[in-house]
């Protein structure tokens, strides 16, 4: 059985972070260039969409069972704008909570006054997609990508159908501001959705190619592509041993472990630190013991952000010469 791990974010913010296990995998097994890329473009990549943009919200929707059809979806998912001084920043819906019924209640509003125009689905509080009359094309990152930055969206839409969505963007976050759930959230000091953050526009691809027979992820976007590509989708275990217990004995198998992305984007040093122990606990340290009991025949772990990749087998970890590195080494 190939176990495979992709940990975006992994080496960028690992200073005094120590993984004993993860570090002596990386230091016994077999390094493979690849190229620099975000998690979303590594997986456009490795389901070979890689010529097509890449219809996140499309997919979303399918990984929540509920067929895209035809239409053109995107992401558009709930957002603070931040003021700082003469510029506003993009704080993602990671750094706040938002309830379920907060979602849905925000979601309801906008879907009543743009009746015909917009028709928004919530997904989790997090993601949600929204469907678009005509095909919108645009150049976005997803929100954790953004994260901190002063990004003009709206300069991102191109075209007639661009500015229409750019004024639709300005009436919605009027809409937003003066809703009675910000109006509570600004009341007790919690951070207001006061934006939606495009991205992920098109139509669902017809079809996808991928090597794994299972793919297990706590995002949706990759398990629409598993269910595309005929793999089957699984919501992420909450450890190694639980996975291995899912999996059959045979064929290949991805994790998607995305944790590191959110404290990473929004610079909590001291919770990626944690974040690091937690995945060290409950998977590294665990896979590398089923690689030492041959319950695994080879793993390998994916950094699509640092353009690394690293596989190992058993016999690899008899290489006592190669040492451990400390995991910014490889940053």
């Amino acid at each position: 059985m190939h176990l495979e791990l992709a940990v975006p974010g992994l080496f960028a913010g690992a200073t005094e972070a120590r993984a004993p296990a993860l570090e002596l995998l990386l230091a016994r097994g077999r390094p493979a260039a690849a190229v620099s890329r975000p998690l979303e473009g590594w997986l456009q990549h490795e389901f070979g969409l890689g010529g097509q943009p890449l219809a996140a919200g499309a997919l979303t929707l399918l990984a929540a069972g509920a067929p895209p059809g035809d239409a053109c979806w995107m992401r558009a998912d709930p957002v603070h704008l931040r003021l700082m001084r003469d510029r506003l920043i993009v704080v993602p819906g990671a750094a706040f909570p938002l309830a379920r019924e907060e979602a849905e209640a925000l979601a309801e509003a906008l879907n009543r006054h743009f009746s015909g125009v917009l028709s928004l689905r919530v997904i989790d509080a997090q993601r949600w997609c929204a469907r678009l009359e005509e095909d919108l094309a645009f150049d976005a990152p997803n929100a954790l990508e953004a994260a901190g930055r002063d990004v003009d969206l709206t300069a991102r839409l191109g075209g007639a159908a661009g500015k229409r969505w750019s004024g639709l963007l300005n009436e919605a976050q009027m809409l937003l501001h003066a809703h009675p759930v910000n109006q509570a959230r600004e009341s007790r000091g919690e951070a207001v959705v006061n934006s939606l953050w495009f991205w992920g526009a098109g139509r669902a691809p017809q079809a996808a190619r991928g090597r794994w027979q299972s793919v297990g992820a706590s995002d949706p976007l990759p398990l629409g592509l598993a269910r595309l590509a005929g793999a089957r989708p699984r919501a992420l275990p909450q450890s190694a041993g639980e996975w291995l217990a899912q999996a059959p004995g045979e064929g290949r198998h991805l994790a998607v472990l995305d944790a590191l992305r959110a404290p990473l984007a929004l610079g909590q040093g001291a919770e990626y630190r944690a974040c690091i122990e937690e995945l060290e606990k409950k998977w590294f340290a665990p896979l590398l013991d089923a690689l030492r009991s041959g319950r695994a025949g080879m793993l390998s772990v994916h950094v699509p952000d640092a353009a690394a990749s690293f596989e190992t087998v058993r016999g690899d970890l008899r290489r006592f010469w190669r040492r451990r590195r400390a995991l910014e080494r490889y940053a």
